[in-house]
């Protein structure tokens, strides 16, 4: 018999399958129609904005309604805004040699930023959905082998098979990847409407969102560690979108590389993402959660310096992979340590607090990446301009290293006291829980 969180990975891994085509698709057909960097990353970051409006509505609604419901109904979303980028592409179809600056092709240049808008804005939902939906499947006890498997079901299909047969899709027919991302979504929407059970959190006599929202913030508030995790993401996501939107040109014009060897570039990196996957839960039970987390700080510097040193297609796919590595076992113990923390009935709104400060800044990383591109082909040759966000992203990270790894270490003291706000009116005993949970996460961190 199909186990009800069976039918949830495998709709994940339809659907994270999808975005990974999506990753290729989205970034190189708007390589097509413009070369200009500062208006390339206008569709990822089209993807990646809702987290700075969304995020909090997003944990609300999450902590209000079905989970799988809400899931449901935004994959069905995504499924209607990628049918529709494909269209757009199609009805665009033969494109225009892309300029260096401005767009060869305006109206469909909108179109894939307007569908990678929606598809960005049900991902919000669904993800926080789907997060908050996994302790509802399995035991605590097995979260980190639960979560293991999710992230290495999402890698393989977001990072290792997705972007190859998205590249492959866009060699036989550039709209091809749009119409199959339809596809995958509309079969998880399936997957997804057949998981049996109660996912909807318990309901209060009272549902004022105004105090449903600050009593996320409260929590929050009352948990240190969180907020410095949090954080520490945030900065982890903006230098690695400021590094992974410049290798497009870079693989495209420095590299002298098709879409397809592009596709295996991200494959190489997603095999080292997916061997942190499958090794977090055991990296942590080894060295102690928390210091699992500093040492994967620590080696983040070195993972964005091997990117920008990488020599050829070959060593960039190996950079990467060391990259993920370290970032995967990272997510895995990090991701498991919120589940654990946050109270079901509080788990949508603080998630979504969490992911609003963790994701929000993907979007700064992004236009950061086309400015510092703009800015340095006025002083080099492009070669050398394409190749600068790596060399920023590695800089300020390593600079701000130190200063992570002391805020992550202080945490190790921090005991939450069972307070809250009074004005938040969250009942006393998430307070309490929060900080027995804190206290039995550092004795076991070490």
């Amino acid at each position: 018999m199909v186990t009800p969180f069976a039918r949830f990975v495998t709709a994940s891994g339809l659907t994270n399958l999808a975005d990974g085509v999506a990753v290729v698709a989205w970034a190189w057909v708007a390589s097509l129609l413009t070369r200009d960097a500062l208006l390339l990353v206008l569709v990822p970051v089209a993807l990646r904005v809702p987290w700075f409006v969304l995020a909090l509505p997003a944990g609300v609604i999450t902590d209000r309604v079905d989970r799988r419901r809400l899931i449901l109904a935004m994959d069905i979303v995504r499924a209607f805004a990628f049918a529709l980028a494909a269209v757009a592409l199609w009805l665009a179809m033969p494109l225009a040699e892309p300029p260096l600056r401005g767009v060869s092709a305006p109206w469909p240049f909108a179109a894939i930023a307007g569908a990678a808008l929606l598809v960005g804005s049900a991902e919000v939902f669904r993800d926080n959905a789907a997060q908050t939906m996994v302790p509802a499947l399995v035991t605590h006890d097995g979260l980190e082998r639960a979560n293991g498997k999710l992230w290495s079901v999402e890698l393989i299909g977001n990072a290792l098979i997705g972007p190859a047969l998205g590249a492959l899709l866009i060699a036989w027919f550039l709209p091809l990847p749009f119409v199959g991302n339809a596809v995958a979504y509309g079969l998880a929407a399936v997957l997804v409407a057949s998981i049996a059970g109660a996912f909807r959190p318990p309901a209060k006599a009272a549902r004022d969102w105004r105090v449903e929202l600050r009593a996320g913030f409260c929590f929050l508030k009352s948990a240190p560690l969180l907020r410095t995790m949090a954080v520490l993401t945030g900065f982890w996501n903006m230098f690695h979108q400021m590094m992974i939107i410049a290798l497009v040109l870079h693989v495209q014009e420095n590299l002298q590389q098709s879409a397809q060897v592009y596709g295996l570039i991200l494959a190489g990196g997603a095999i080292g993402g997916v061997i942190g996957s499958l090794i977090g839960a055991r990296v942590a039970k080894a060295m102690g959660s928390m210091r699992t987390m500093q040492v994967m700080l620590a080696l983040t510097p070195a993972a964005f310096v091997s990117v920008a040193l990488a020599p050829g297609a070959v060593g960039v796919g190996l950079a990467l992979a060391f990259m993920e590595l370290t970032g995967l076992i990272w997510n895995v113990v990090s991701v498991s340590m919120r589940q654990r923390m946050i109270p079901d009935e509080l788990l949508g709104r603080v998630n979504s607090i969490y992911r609003l400060l963790a994701w929000g800044m993907m979007p700064l990383g992004l236009l950061a990446s086309g400015l510092v591109v703009r800015v340095a082909s006025g002083f080099w040759p492009r070669e050398i301009a394409l190749v600068a966000p790596f060399w920023a992203a590695a800089f300020w990270d390593g600079a701000l290293g130190p200063v992570r790894l002391a805020g992550l270490g202080a945490r190790v003291s921090d005991k939450i006291a069972p307070v809250c706000c009074p004005p938040y009116r969250l009942r006393k005993r998430h307070c309490c829980r929060v900080g027995k949970l804190h206290e039995d996460f550092v004795d076991t961190a070490g």
